[in-house]
């Protein structure tokens, strides 16, 4: 222990060193945040409760099994997941942006074969931990594909991109065997999980179809579509099934792949049925910010993420018979390539330290207020990382834990699990509000913020001191104020994510970042990179259901502030 603190203590030293010979950007003023447990705004809906990976063969190996364990322990309510290549034929390898299910083959004569082994292993590590997947319905069977050669890729960072885009990626030969593979799919889950079970599922088609994720044109995605909702709807009535999941609607090709999906749902003709429109019971699309590298350091993009995110909520919003529909954004992180490490796309560097616990704070608490200013109803927002097995330790992948140890990312996702009951106000005259950082990113003063809850028995403050450029600057002074506690005795504590706290990336670093941990050194990350309090828990007796913490938050850092009666 003697041994971390005083490397971090170096650090910092230099670090502040650094913060005085380094232009500030727009020196920050002393901040107050004014809370009011009493204004009520909204339920607390716990948008931030969905996750999702490229490679499902992950799921239920070693170190897959403890980040789901973890992930489904901080929720008190049931974590989604959604991940790709369920259908993929194949052994089952796990790899870099690829898996297999070898859930659907034909035997000599042309006739299905189905085996379901590998997909219920995935769905059971699933449901064990109480978890609930969102089913994607995808990608092509290579004896479906309507060009099943190339079908493989082996990509790795720094292969082009473009090259994973193969024989599962093309629409099928035979859109009947399809409906009956998605039939079988739906009816073998019933019969395994329980139809009650099944009918808290989300199903969705495809992923990502406006790009070449889908060799198709629009309106086979659209044909393939009617014949899986008619599917799907066949095996279990009162299953829920939606998409498109096109990436960011900012973009004008997927603005025209969204409204051309949207509009035969509503009024096109059925491939399958003849009649009038398609079953859909939730819409999904993405959003994804754009970091990049300027004078040497990163700078993120949180703008981009939320423009993505108002143009989808918007589109949904001119559609008076889905506006109340609930919407999952299937992938809503920082950039666009989880596998794209930092040691070939430099612009990742955010990924292992706080730069990315402290944007996923400020982000998810602007969604809520985007999809509230839109009057749509967002269920949930897909961050798109969880881990990648037998990796270089702390590669910079876009991930929530290394070899089995969490980075501080996870610990973002802690706090919100601690966030009850309903959403209150924080007054919006700092800074930034939810339209500035949507229109300008985080550019000049640093967005220093919080979102809030109240439940019956207990308050929580979240508070962020973010900016889009990842420059040392000293500390900021933070000042809570919080108002409509009850006048009781109550424990506050106090939990913090910074180079010091929760943060078991900078433990390795200060080891010398050993490539090899021992078997003591894992220990040790294993628990630096669990949430810390900042400070022992202590008693405070609010004065007329009022209190004030008054804090240091360093660039980057975020403090939670869980009040318990």
């Amino acid at each position: 222990m003697f041994f971390k603190k005083t490397k971090l203590a170096l650090f910092h030293a230099a670090t502040l060193g650094a913060a005085l010979s380094t232009p500030v950007f727009s020196q920050q003023q002393p901040v107050t945040i004014d809370v009011n447990l009493a204004k009520v705004k909204a339920p607390m809906q716990p948008i931030w409760a969905f996750f999702g990976y490229d490679e499902p063969n992950y799921t239920y190996m070693k170190d897959g099994k403890k980040l789901l364990t973890e992930i489904s322990q901080f929720s008190k309510v049931p974590v989604y997941v959604r991940a790709h290549s369920l259908l993929v034929t194949g052994d089952g390898e796990a790899a870099l942006k690829w898996g297999s299910t070898n859930a659907y083959t034909e035997d000599a004569q042309g006739k299905p074969v189905y085996d379901w082994k590998i997909v219920d292993k995935i769905f059971d590590t699933y449901i064990e931990r109480g978890m609930k997947p969102i089913a994607q319905i995808g990608f092509m069977p290579q004896a479906l594909s309507s060009k099943p050669e190339p079908y493989r890729h082996h990509w790795k960072p720094g292969d082009n991109y473009n090259d994973i885009y193969l024989g599962w990626a093309y629409p099928p030969n035979d859109y009947n065997k399809w409906a009956e593979l998605v039939f079988q799919w739906v009816k073998h889950s019933v019969a395994r999980y329980g139809k009650k079970e099944v009918e808290s599922w989300y199903w969705e088609l495809w992923n990502e179809p406006n790009i070449s994720y889908w060799k198709g044109t629009v309106d086979e995605y659209i044909k393939l579509y009617d014949y899986t909702a008619d599917a799907v709807k066949r095996a279990l009535p009162t299953a829920k099934i939606g998409g498109p999941e096109v990436t960011g609607p900012s973009w004008d090709k997927s603005q025209v792949f969204m409204t051309k999906f949207l509009d035969h749902v509503t009024a096109g003709k059925n491939y399958v049925t003849g009649k009038t429109g398609t079953p859909i019971d939730f819409i999904t699309y993405h959003a994804k910010g754009a970091p990049k590298i300027v004078d040497g350091h990163v700078q993120m993009n949180m703008g981009t993420q939320l423009r993505d995110l108002d143009k989808g909520f918007e589109i949904v919003a001119s559609y008076p018979a889905l506006k109340k529909l609930p919407i999952i954004i299937g992938e809503s992180d920082p950039e666009g390539c989880a596998a794209c490490s930092e040691d070939v796309s430099p612009q990742n560097a955010y990924r292992n330290g706080t730069m990315y616990s402290s944007y996923t704070a400020a982000s998810f608490a602007r969604k809520y207020e985007l999809a509230e200013a839109r009057g749509v109803n967002l269920l949930g927002a897909v961050s798109w990382s969880f881990e990648f097995e037998d990796q270089a330790w702390f590669r910079g992948f876009r991930d929530l834990a290394t070899n089995g140890v969490d980075k501080p990312v996870l610990n973002v996702f802690r706090m919100f699990g601690m966030m009850e009951g309903n959403r209150v106000e924080v007054k919006q005259d700092l800074a930034y509000d939810f339209k500035r950082v949507r229109d300008e990113s985080v550019r000049k003063e640093a967005d220093i913020n919080g979102i809030a809850s109240k439940s019956a028995n207990s308050a929580a403050v979240m508070v962020w001191n973010y900016h889009d450029d990842n420059v040392p600057v000293p500390d900021a002074t933070v000042k809570v104020s919080v108002k409509g506690l009850p006048q009781q005795k109550m424990m506050l504590y106090h939990y913090r994510i910074d180079k010091e706290n929760s943060n078991s990336y900078e433990v390795w670093k200060a080891m010398g970042s050993p490539k090899q941990p021992t078997a003591e050194q894992i220990r040790q990350l294993e628990k630096a990179g669990q949430l810390e309090l900042l400070t022992s828990p202590q008693w405070i007796e609010p004065k007329d259901g009022s209190t004030t913490v008054e804090m240091q938050l360093p660039r980057q850092g975020v403090s939670f502030l869980h009040f318990k009666w």
